[in-house]
């Protein structure tokens, strides 16, 4: 006997998995898909729920994840169903639209978690495949789908990179500063290899002048392995006084250093170094940041990790302009941090209030807490 179709209570609960199969695909191109966001895609053969292909956005963002599933699965795909973390594309750009691939491949029915703010794709990918006579279920595990793909929402809605402020205090719930060119660590080596994958999942990676002066950081990811996924470095400085000797700056041939400062700043030393010079305008004596974001943006950057120091948080945060704190808090031997004394320290050490906990784990003797800004109404 032919199996029986699933109940809407068994659909739903495949769906959800499946769906939690392709936002695991598309982590794995954070980081690596700018400007294109990462997706991730999933094909499965709808009646004994066997995950036929699995795909994501590739490096540079190209190939979409559906192509590249959708090669995987072959002939297979032929009346099958297909998870996809975000709508498919239906507009002619560097590739051919993936609605069309979608199509031609014969896929019965689409799962999509999100619609795509592009106004070039808007609705319009999932109204060609709907018409064509395809199946189409749109919102399932929406809210995740949203903060995995955030950068390319708000770039595409506010000009600007989805920004996480990363935060290390000690157990004294204070902010550590470097002496003589050297950082100071008060988390333990799990918090930091976390901290070393966070800049591995992000575009570019942010600090201010305080923090190479103190810390003369590289900033690089020193993951085994990962080291070629090191994020583009950008430095805000309205003054230049010092940079040319950072680590920074000698090794900005190697992995791009940015500089934002103040037009007319004598930076020619530092072009000669290869980094790159962005003048800004000042406003009461600071770089302006939406200025900064702005550019950013238009290059390509979709993810922005800020790794300091307090004033730097300060000032994203005085502009709302960011979306997730991350705090890496050190217990010293002590209790696990609760959340009241952890938004104590955000308060504190940034100005930071009212935000959403979303996840609190322990990492070795350390806390790592990550708070969000209310995302509002979620499009599907």
């Amino acid at each position: 006997m032919p199996p029986k179709p699933p109940t809407a209570g068994d659909q739903h609960r495949i769906d959800h998995h499946m769906m939690g199969i392709a936002l695991r695909m598309a982590r794995r191109g954070l980081g690596q898909t700018a400007p294109n966001p990462t997706v991730g895609a999933v094909i499965v053969e709808p009646q004994t729920g066997e995950v036929i292909a699995r795909g994501w956005t590739q490096t540079g963002g190209r190939p979409h994840a559906e192509p590249v599933a959708l090669a995987q699965a072959g002939a297979r795909a032929r009346g099958a169903t297909m998870y996809v973390t975000l709508e498919p594309c239906s507009h002619h750009g560097k590739t051919p639209p993936c609605s069309d691939a979608v199509l031609a491949a014969g896929i019965a029915r689409l799962v999509v978690a999100l619609q795509d703010p592009d106004p070039r794709v808007s609705g319009r990918g999932l109204e060609q495949i709907r018409r064509a006579g395809v199946a189409v279920t749109r919102g399932v595990r929406a809210e995740e789908a949203h903060w995995l793909t955030r950068g390319h929402i708000v770039r595409v809605t506010e000009r600007r990179p989805f920004v996480q402020l990363k935060i290390a205090v000690g157990a004294d719930g204070r902010v550590p500063r470097g002496a003589g060119g050297e950082p100071v660590f008060v988390t333990g080596a799990e918090a930091r290899a976390r901290g070393h994958l966070m800049r591995a999942e992000a575009d570019a990676i942010l600090v201010g002048h305080g923090t190479v002066r103190d810390d003369d950081p590289d900033l690089t990811c020193r993951l085994p392995g990962l080291a070629h996924r090191s994020p583009r470095r950008v430095v805000l400085a309205a003054d230049v006084a010092g940079l040319a000797e950072s680590r920074l700056a000698r090794s900005a041939r190697m992995v791009p250093v940015q500089l934002f400062t103040a037009s007319g700043a004598q930076t020619q030393t530092l072009g000669t170094l290869g980094v790159e010079v962005s003048p800004t305008r000042l406003v009461a004596g600071r770089l302006w940041l939406p200025d900064v974001l702005e550019a950013l943006a238009q290059s390509g950057i979709t993810r922005l990790l800020v790794e300091g120091g307090p004033g730097v948080w300060a000032s994203f945060v005085r502009h709302g302009l960011f979306d997730e704190v991350v705090l890496f808090h050190a217990r010293g031997g002590g209790q696990p941090v609760a959340e009241e004394a952890a938004r104590a320290v955000l308060q504190a050490v940034a100005g930071i209030a009212g935000l959403d906990l979303s996840e609190h784990r322990r990492l070795g003797g350390d806390d790592m807490l990550v708070f969000r800004q209310r995302s509002g109404r979620v499009s599907v």
